[in-house]
């Protein structure tokens, strides 16, 4: 059951106090820090845990409500998890399916961006107005909302590459969609009084960028789902709305804390999670020899590893990351009790994670609501909600917002 909120700028609130009550479960990054200090706080939390099987972790990472549900016995506050991150879904799936593109006319299309533009579609329609597609790529879902949009459809488009294809797939189709090449950081971009801007999974600063253009020109509507909120010029968020900025407690979010708003993904191929596995327990198996070495209990940085690099073994990627760190490595190393070691501490950290990835949708839901009450406060009617089901693209929120008697 959701809670009842009078507007999104009193759902942000109660977000916002709930998060900060609990920012020493999440700020802490148990990957970097082997003892989070919640792990001191609520020792039987830590113990519980770490008690959890590899099958456990799987179960969990895919249904935080459960986690949650679960661990709300030691913090009973989790327990609300469920009711302060629920949404409508703004689309029903059958409609979503028949409103993407055909796969005949989507050959240069990844399958889940077909059906996310499909479920986009289905979420955003009626479209009465002209629309314009924001940082559009290859103009797909330009190309998607065309035949249920009885006005033009313009896509917008920096790289000249994917300007060139778009207008190249929407000729070989048929679609009356152009893709022009624009900046769409200039600040003396003017859209027009009567369009309709949609921008499906544009990131960080480009959609923060449309919210305020739409407010500034007072577009009739606007239709965004965003992605990738630290994909940023600044160091960290500063809130959009007056509601935000003025909170007692408004939390005060880092890029690492962005980051981790966007960390949960669709699951890859058993081959990439094993290679990622691989290479994060070399990581940490050399972060405890540098940690040894150094005789400094802090984690060390080391940058992406080369596709040579990660072609060899642990010793090699001890040695280069050592050099790239300017460290010198003894002879004497045992490398095989500090690649188990790596081992363990991955495990280790992946049972900590799981309290951090609880608060994932919930800081997502956060910056999402800031963006709502934003254009709240600028007189748009917001409707706010999921438009497709997570396992499609955990970045399935939606704010479509209009001004009445324009939209």
């Amino acid at each position: 059951m959701a809670l009842a909120f009078s507007s999104h700028g009193t759902r942000w609130q109660h977000l916002n106090d709930w998060l900060f009550e609990h920012r020493e479960l999440w700020q802490p990054t148990p990957f970097t820090d082997p003892a989070p200090v919640w792990t001191r706080r609520w020792p039987e939390l830590a113990r519980q845990l770490a008690g959890f099987s590899d099958a456990d972790c799987e179960f969990f990472e895919n249904d935080p409500v459960a986690m949650a549900g679960t661990l709300s016995r030691l913090l009973p506050a989790l327990g609300d998890l469920h009711k302060l991150t629920i949404l409508p879904l703004l689309s029903d799936n059958p409609a979503a399916h028949a409103l993407a593109l055909p796969e005949v006319r989507a050959r240069d299309m990844p399958g889940r961006k077909r059906l996310q533009s499909g479920a986009f579609a289905a979420a955003v329609r009626p479209l009465h107005a002209p629309v314009v597609d924001w940082c559009c790529g290859k103009g797909h879902l330009a190309r998607t909302l065309f035949p249920i949009c009885d006005q033009a459809v313009t896509g917008y488009e920096w790289d000249p590459a994917l300007v060139a294809d778009g207008n190249r797939l929407a000729r070989k189709f048929g679609d009356t969609v152009t893709v022009c090449r624009q900046d769409v950081m200039a600040d003396d971009l003017r859209l027009g009084y009567d369009v309709h801007v949609v921008a499906l999974h544009a990131c960080g600063d480009l959609h923060r960028q449309l919210i305020r253009q739409a407010a500034r020109q007072k577009l009739p509507r606007v239709s965004i789902a965003p992605c990738c909120f630290h994909l940023s010029s600044s160091p960290g968020y500063q809130p959009l709305s007056d509601n935000s900025r003025q909170w007692k407690n408004a939390l005060q979010l880092k890029t690492s804390d962005l980051k981790l708003a966007v960390e949960e993904t669709v699951t890859a191929p058993a081959r990439v999670r094993n290679q990622v596995q691989k290479f994060s327990q070399w990581r940490l198996g050399f972060d405890g020899l540098q940690r040894a070495l150094r005789g400094v209990d802090d984690y060390l940085p080391v940058p992406s590893h080369p596709a040579s690099v990660a072609r060899g073994d642990f010793r090699q990627f001890c040695t280069w990351a050592a050099g790239k760190k300017q460290l010198t490595l003894p002879e004497n190393i045992d490398y095989a009790a500090w690649e188990d070691y790596g081992v363990q501490r991955l495990a280790q950290a992946r049972r900590q994670e799981l309290v951090r990835h609880l608060f994932r949708r919930p800081l997502e839901l956060w910056l999402v609501l800031d963006y709502a009450t934003f254009l709240e406060e600028r007189g748009y009617q917001v409707r706010l909600g999921t438009f497709c089901d997570r396992q499609l693209t955990p970045r399935n929120l939606l704010i479509d917002a209009a001004l009445p008697g324009r939209s």
